[in-house]
């Protein structure tokens, strides 16, 4: 009875691996003996061999060596052998078999990860539905690019078996050491007890962005985290989750990333802040600020240099940077960091509170237990500063540069520390530039010339607080007394509100404009009329603001976070832009019930691909047209083709319309070379080879000097991947990137907005005095800027710009256009079939012969630049014919050509010597309203009086 209950412990203990070997060496064991034994008895009628000249007979002999020296003499012992060999050659081939299969089993499901293991090293379990080669490396070269974490493993458990590809890259020793891979699901206890999930250190759950049915993959996610929380409960959980209405299953993991939520916010605010994708994939990204840096472009090379900021975190009291500010204001600790040591403190928590705040404002104190969030490209443990010896050179007035506590410091140390003397001068009177915009320093002026103001100081504790010039709450607020009474009687009365239908649980509350009433459903269509209104177009509408176009394929409810943002209630009302929907599919009813309430939002049913509907929906009218990537299209034969359609229709678009901000999602981040594709572009050649050199130097973020990436008009959903697993080492990393993005909304939080530098503000001169002017004025902390300069771009082919009206032709050819390239439904002679070009050509040489031709060599050269100019010429005649046609006017078409070229780049936390250029956007985290109204309601009056003045000294 013990022995069986022995047997069965150890035949569950063992693995089928374990039990074959057992069974192999058990056989060989007994073939063997049996042959020792049965040779040294038979063979005692003639060589009388000993036990151990048996032995090596046996040895040789199964080895097939052979060496002939001992051999069996008499028939029974060469009969013995004759079987035993034999039965050597059907049972041992047998056992080999199965031991291989198993081997090979065991080598496609990873085998186990031992508990030993488990117990005396760290290890992380990344738990995904399939494995591709892109995740896998974005997970790897994110993970293991924090120093800290080198000596943890990561264990991948996956039902699926790895491709060549994947197996290729774990057989790499970097990563074959590091990385154990089991395949196995997450809902099978044996499964998780082979990857020791209860001793491991975190568990990430990733859904399968690239399943056909989002909303399965999202309920294969939920089971996974339910599983692994009724195993592990201990386990910290990290779950990426794709549509924000199954995100309430979840809510019992420790971070949460909703893909449809982050999404459609960023893309949202790219319409405000341009360029917010990028500047928030520089910041969850780690880069080191390495990549080209030998680089012949400056731009670059200042382009690499900053985004290597990152978010860092430290305890007031125990920073060496920031513990001299303690009990000063938070706007001056954020200037005074950002001028010594170039860094940006854009947040703080309280010690008894678990809620970050972005820019409390100049009234919040810090104190020495708060933990302070900063920008740097370092951590300042991290940093080459060295206090004591500052401080004793500073005593010692040594001949030092201005910042003498500066040994071996890093470049961007060194950039942040220097051009600072102009800030020393708060009183001092500072002369605009120069005409040519080159002079930085502080001239004399001469007598008679006219002064600016000077930058007051930002104060160590306020004694007032600025309020805003208009009441938040108010709904007669004095930008909205300017509005047109065309909206007014579009949209009914405003108010300012929390949205009371939201299309999923667990939207977090955000205080947004609305309408008192709600407005029918059948108002909210663009295209139809009703007895409400009769419009039929955008155009009809007589909009004040240009238009922000949604393309989609349909209403998801993601969709809501991509309004919530442009609603907010600190949005002037004179800037909201009307939000046109434009979907493949109608919308649901309860999508139309949550954007009833939001005023100036519309949808229409129609397509991109579609010029008719682009129209209609007034693509002539807009400023920002952002395309969604199709849900549907991720079903390719080929992964890198799910981008196939929206990259061709992205691409009619920017040659439709060269002047339209078209903001496009993409699934796969390689795919951003080929926007706003051009074959000859030497330019964008040099750019390929740059970037396929950044891959070979391992960088994380090798597509960063591609132009659209940079100027912010591309952004894919897979950038977002980096957030969740950052938040490993940085756990609050989604918390601010939610308040940057305006997804949550926490009181005495600021919020991110821009401000554009003209002309009228070049006399600040570098970024350092906007800091100070911005701190000491509104309270505002600067954290980038986004810059655009004009660029001659190299090609193979002159590029000619053209004017549409300059080369019209006769009725003929424009009408065999139409009916080539318009709807699809038309028809076309064969006339019309002809090449385009050619026909023009001849009308135009044979109007030209009829008026005398007395200069061949010009009609020449005309010949020629039409033949250049016909392809902008086809286009615009395209659209305008179809303008015509729907009756609509072309005025406003001429408005988006080409205005040429430029290129846009942002640079993250620049050092304060960093000079403004015209044009320039800085992106600003701006205090929360409502608390300045809380703060200064005793002494209202009092302190909009003294706003006004000190807005009128500050005109930036």
């Amino acid at each position: 009875m013990i022995q069986n209950d022995l047997h069965r412990a150890i035949q569950r203990t063992h693995s089928a691996m374990f039990n074959q070997v057992l069974i192999l060496v058990c056989t060989l064991v007994c073939l063997m003996f049996t042959c020792i034994c049965g040779i040294q008895h038979l063979e005692r009628a003639g060589n009388n061999l000993t036990l151990f000249d048996s032995l090596y007979f046996c040895i040789v002999t199964f080895s097939t060596v052979g060496f002939g020296d001992v051999t069996p003499k008499i028939w029974p012992s060469q009969l013995l052998v004759v079987i035993m060999i034999c039965v050597a050659l059907i049972v041992l081939p047998i056992q080999f078999e199965q031991l291989a299969f198993l081997w090979m089993e065991r080598q496609k499901s990873g085998g186990n990860y031992s508990r030993y293991r488990a117990q005396t090293e760290k290890h992380v379990v990344l738990c995904v539905s399939s494995l591709k080669i892109d995740l896998l490396m974005d997970f790897l070269n994110e993970f293991y690019a924090h120093p800290r974490l080198q000596d943890y493993y990561v264990v991948i458990l996956c039902p699926t078996e790895m491709d060549v590809a994947v197996r290729r890259v774990l057989q790499i020793p970097l990563w074959s050491q590091r990385v154990i891979f089991l395949q196995g699901s997450a809902l099978k206890d044996q499964d998780l007890m082979r990857a020791k999930m209860d001793d491991a250190e975190a568990c990430f759950i990733l859904s399968n962005r690239f399943e056909g049915d989002r909303i399965a993959a999202d309920h294969q996610t939920i089971l996974r985290a339910w599983a692994v929380k009724d195993f592990a409960p201990n386990c910290p959980l990290y779950v990426q989750i794709l549509k924000p209405e199954n995100k309430f299953h979840i809510k019992f993991a420790d971070h949460v990333v909703c893909e449809e939520e982050f999404k459609y916010a960023m893309l949202a605010l790219n319409c405000v802040c341009p360029a917010t994708s990028t500047l928030i994939t520089l910041l969850i990204h780690t880069s080191r600020g390495q990549d080209g840096p030998a680089s012949p472009e400056q731009w670059q090379r200042m382009y690499s240099r900053c985004s290597a900021n990152e978010v860092y975190h430290v305890r007031l009291g125990d920073s060496k940077f920031l513990s001299q500010y303690q009990g000063k204001s938070f706007t001056y600790a954020s200037f005074h960091a950002h001028k010594k040591y170039g860094v940006c403190l854009i947040g703080v928590c309280r010690e008894d509170k678990n809620n970050i705040l972005l820019n409390p404002g100049p009234c919040h104190i810090l104190a020495s237990s708060d933990t302070c969030f900063y920008i740097n490209i370092s951590k300042e443990e991290n940093s080459a500063f060295v206090l004591r010896q500052q401080e004793h050179l500073h005593r010692s007035r040594l001949a030092t540069p201005a910042y003498p506590g500066l040994t071996r410091l890093p470049v961007h140390s060194i950039i942040a520390s220097m051009g600072t003397v102009a800030m020393d001068l708060p009183d001092s009177d500072s002369s605009p530039e120069s005409a040519d915009g080159t002079t930085l320093g502080l001239a004399a002026d001469p007598v008679g010339t006219e002064k600016h103001h000077s930058i007051a100081p930002v104060l160590e504790v306020v004694d007032t607080i600025p309020s805003p010039t208009f009441d938040l709450l108010s709904d007669q607020s004095e930008d909205e007394a300017t509005h047109s009474d065309d909206d007014a009687a579009t949209s009914g009365t405003w108010v300012k509100g929390y949205p009371t239908n939201s299309p999923y649980i667990g939207s977090s509350p955000t205080l947004c404009h609305l309408v008192q009433e709600k407005i029918p459903f059948c108002c909210l269509r663009l295209d139809k009329s009703c007895h409400h209104y009769p419009y039929e177009d955008a155009r009809a509408y007589r909009f004040q603001n240009k238009l922000i176009i949604v393309s989609a394929e349909r209403a998801a409810n993601g969709l809501y976070n991509f309004i919530v943002p442009l609603r907010a209630y600190y949005r002037p009302r004179k800037e909201l832009s009307p939000i046109v929907l434009l979907l493949e599919n109608m919308p649901e009813t309860h999508f139309l019930e949550a954007i009833c309430r939001f005023p100036l939002v519309y949808y229409m049913v129609g397509s991109i691909d579609n010029l008719d509907d682009l129209l209609r929906c007034g693509v002539t009218f807009a400023a920002n047209m952002v395309v969604v990537d199709k849900e549907s299209s991720v079903i390719a034969d080929e992964d890198y083709m799910a981008d196939a359609k929206t990259i061709v229709n992205v691409q009619t678009l920017f040659r439709l319309f060269p002047g339209l901000n078209i903001i496009t999602e993409l699934t796969h981040p390689a795919n951003m070379r080929f926007m706003q594709f051009k074959a000859k572009d030497r330019y964008a050649l040099a750019l390929s080879k740059l970037e396929k050199k950044e891959r070979e130097n391992g960088s994380n973020l090798v597509f960063m000097f591609r132009l659209p990436f940079a100027a912010g008009k591309v952004f894919s959903v897979s950038m977002l991947d980096t957030l969740l697993y950052q938040s490993f080492v940085k756990d609050y990393m989604i918390s601010i990137t939610r308040l940057l993005l305006g997804l949550d909304s926490m009181p005495g939080s600021g919020f991110l907005c821009a401000l554009k530098v003209t002309e009228d503000d070049l006399w600040i001169r570098s970024y350092g005095r906007l800091y100070q002017k911005l701190c000491s004025s509104t309270g505002d902390i600067p954290i980038g800027i986004y810059r655009t300069e004009s660029h001659l771009f190299s090609t193979a082919e002159p590029q000619v710009s053209v004017s549409v009206e300059d080369y019209e032709d006769t009725r003929e050819p424009r009408d065999a256009l139409i009916c080539r390239m318009g709807p699809r439904n038309s028809t076309c002679s064969d006339q019309a079939e002809q090449p385009l070009l050619r026909r023009k050509s001849m009308q135009w040489v044979r109007r030209l012969s009829r008026k005398g031709g007395r200069h061949p060599e010009r009609i020449s050269q005309q010949r020629l630049t039409l033949y250049r100019r016909s392809e902008r010429q086809e286009l615009g005649a395209l659209v305008k014919t179809r303008m015509k046609h729907l009756g609509l006017s072309a005025a406003g078409y001429m408005d988006m050509l080409d205005h040429g070229n430029t290129l846009s780049y942002i640079l993250l936390n620049p050092s304060p010597d960093t000079r403004l250029e015209i044009n320039d956007v800085v992106y600003l985290i701006r205090p929360d309203p409502l608390t300045l109204v809380s703060a200064s309601s005793p002494s209202r009056k009092a302190s909009v009086s003294r706003s006004e003045d000190l807005k009128d000294s500050t005109p930036l």
